[in-house]
């Protein structure tokens, strides 16, 4: 079960507090607070927290890149 959030303050504690309550198996958090980032682009930046709370950082790239960067994270626990 994937989830998504999108935070503008204390983002990260957020994001894996919600993994947690809602029992994902990974959270796909987004930031307003990063440049390029967000719904009026056709780039975005994600951060995705597993289970065990490690964390992968992704840069800015286009939003179909980013796609592909959630379907292979779902893959790997799958």
């Amino acid at each position: 079960l994937v989830g998504f959030a999108l935070e503008t303050n204390d983002e990260e504690n957020y994001a894996k507090g919600k993994l947690e309550k809602k029992n994902l198996d990974l959270v796909v958090l987004n930031s307003l607070n990063d440049a390029g980032a967000g719904f009026k682009s056709d780039t975005n930046k994600i951060t995705i927290f597993n289970k065990a709370l490690e964390k992968t950082v992704f840069e800015l790239k286009p939003k179909t890149e980013v796609a592909k960067d959630i379907c292979e994270a779902i893959l790997k626990i799958i």
